[in-house]
C-alpha cells in the first residue's frame, strides 16, 4: 500500500532502521519523502536499538542442542570463539577494542550454512535456530561498520554452579546513532522533528546526525503558568548516598500536600527500590491515604487497572518510576489527577556500561560528555512526568520538586520555560 498511499503512519523502524522498507523504496523510486518525526525525544534511544546487536549465550545454548546436524561445525565454531573472547575475564562487564574477526567469520560461515540449508528445505528453520540467525545477521551487519560510535562489550552472567555455567553475552553497542540517521534525514525530500521535550537543541542534533544548518523553533506553551504551581524541596536531597535520609522527609511531604488537599496524585522515583521504599514508610505512616504502586513488568491489564483507579474527584497516590510507562504518554484530564511528586533528577545509574557511554560521548563531543549521558537524560525525564498534569487549558494542579538540585539556575534553564519555579 506505501507505493500509492500519499501518507503514511508508522513506526520509527520503517524508516529509519538498517533494512527499513520505507527507506529503500525512497531511494528505488526517488521519492521526496517528507517526514514528520512524533516524539522524536524518543528517537535517540530507539535509534541506539536499531543500530546495536546482542548476542544471547543461552540461545546459542539452546540452538547447540537442538539444530540438525547440518549446522554442529558452524554452531561448534560460533561457540568456540565466542568462549575465546571472554575467557580471562574477571569483571562481569568489560568492554573491548572491537569484535575479533575470528569471531564475526564464524558467523558468517554459520550465515552461509543456513543459506544453503534453506536452498534445499522447503519447511524452513525451527523457530529458536532462525531467531539465532537474525541475531546473528544483526550482529555482523553492525561488526562490519563498527567505529567509535559504537562500543564492544561483554556482560557475564554468573551461574550458581561456578564458572564452569557462566555465560557471555556479546554486545555491539551503539552510543551515537548520529552517523546512521544522518543518512537517512539526507535521502529525506525535508524533516520536521517535534516535542514537548526536546530541549537542549544541541544534544539532540548532535546526536541524531542532524545538519549544523538546522531550524529550530520553540513554540510556547498552550498552557499558562497560572495552571500549575511548582515548588522545589531544598531541603531534600535524593543523591544516591542520602537517598536513605530522603525517605522520611519525602513523606511528610507528601502527607502535607494531600492533607492540605485531598485528591489523586503521581509520585515519581528513580528506581523500584527507591520507590517501593518511599511508600512502604508512607503506608506505615498514613495507612490512612489510598496508595498504589507500579510493579514492574506491569501487563497491560494491569496498567489499565492502575490508570482506572485514577477516578475524577478520587483520592490515591500513584507510585511510580520516571521513564517507566506512566510518566509519559498517558493522559490524566481534570481532577483525575491534580499533582505530582518528583524526587531525583532522573539521572541514570552511574555503572560500568554508562561510565563508558560517557567516556566514548565526551571523546566524540568533547566538554559534553557527561551532560549528554547523565545530566539531559535524566531530565527530561522529569519534563516528561511533570508534564501529566496539565492536560487541557482547563486543568490546575501542583508539581513538587525534591531535591535541592532543583534550586540550581542551570537545571532551571533545562526544564519548561512555562513551569513557574517557587
Amino acid at each position: 500500500m506505501a507505493r500509492w498511499a500519499d501518507i503514511v503512519v508508522g513506526d520509527y523502524n520503517y524508516y529509519f532502521d538498517s533494512t527499513a522498507l520505507l527507506h529503500g523504496m525512497t531511494l528505488a523510486n526517488g521519492w521526496k519523502s517528507v517526514l514528520l518525526v512524533d516524539e522524536a525525544h524518543n528517537l535517540l534511544e530507539r535509534g541506539r536499538a536499531m543500530y546495536s546487536a546482542t548476542l544471547n549465550p543461552f540461545l546459542l545454548a539452546e540452538v547447540r542442542k537442538t539444530a540438525p546436524r547440518f549446522f554442529k561445525a558452524a554452531l561448534d565454531r560460533i561457540n568456540r570463539e565466542w568462549n575465546r573472547i571472554w575467557r580471562d575475564q574477571e569483571d562481569a562487564y568489560q568492554v573491548y577494542e572491537r569484535p575479533p574477526h575470528k569471531f564475526v567469520d564464524a558467523l558468517d560461515k554459520f550465515a552461509t550454512a543456513v543459506s544453503d540449508y534453506l536452498s534445499d528445505e522447503a519447511d524452513g528453520l525451527d523457530p529458536k535456530l532462525q531467531s539465532l540467525y537474525f541475531e546473528c545477521l544483526q550482529f555482523r551487519g553492525m561488526a562490519e561498520v563498527f567505529d567509535a560510535h559504537s562500543i564492544f562489550d561483554v556482560s557475564l552472567h554468573q551461574s550458581r554452579y561456578g564458572r564452569a555455567k557462566t555465560r557471555a553475552s556479546l554486545c555491539l553497542r551503539n552510543v551515537v546513532p548520529a552517523s546512521f540517521l544522518s543518512e537517512r534525514f539526507k535521502h529525506a525530500h525535508a524533516a520536521i522533528l517535534f516535542s514537548a521535550t526536546l530541549q537542549p537543541f544541541d544534544f539532540y542534533r548532535d546526536l541524531l546526525g542532524l545538519p549544523e544548518e538546522v531550524k529550530t523553533l520553540e513554540v510556547p506553551s498552550p498552557f499558562s503558568s497560572k495552571q500549575l504551581a511548582v515548588r522545589v524541596a531544598r531541603h531534600v536531597s535524593t543523591r544516591y548516598r542520602d537517598r536513605a535520609a530522603s525517605l522520611a522527609p519525602i513523606a511528610a511531604l507528601i502527607s502535607a500536600q494531600f492533607d492540605k488537599k485531598p485528591g489523586n496524585y503521581l509520585v515519581f522515583f528513580s528506581s523500584f527500590d527507591y520507590l517501593n521504599a518511599a511508600a512502604d514508610l508512607l503506608q506505615a505512616e498514613r495507612p490512612d491515604i489510598p496508595l498504589m504502586r507500579q510493579s514492574r513488568g506491569m501487563m497491560e491489564s494491569e496498567r489499565g487497572d492502575f490508570l482506572q483507579r485514577f477516578e475524577p474527584e478520587g483520592q490515591l497516590m500513584g507510585f511510580a518510576v520516571l521513564g517507566g510507562i506512566f510518566a509519559e504518554g498517558i493522559d490524566l484530564a481534570g481532577t483525575r489527577l491534580i499533582g505530582a511528586f518528583i524526587a531525583t533528577l532522573g539521572l541514570p545509574q552511574i555503572n560500568p556500561m554508562n561510565e563508558e557511554i560517557m567516556r566514548r560521548t565526551e571523546a566524540l563531543f568533547p566538554g559534553c560528555g557527561y551532560d549528554y549521558t547523565y545530566l539531559y537524560p535524566g531530565l527530561r525525564k522529569v519534563a516528561q512526568a511533570g508534564g501529566r498534569v496539565i492536560r487541557s487549558a482547563q486543568d490546575e494542579g501542583m508539581l513538587l520538586l525534591m531535591d535541592d538540585r532543583f534550586d540550581s539556575r542551570r537545571i532551571r534553564d533545562l526544564l519548561p520555560s512555562w513551569w513557574p519555579i517557587d
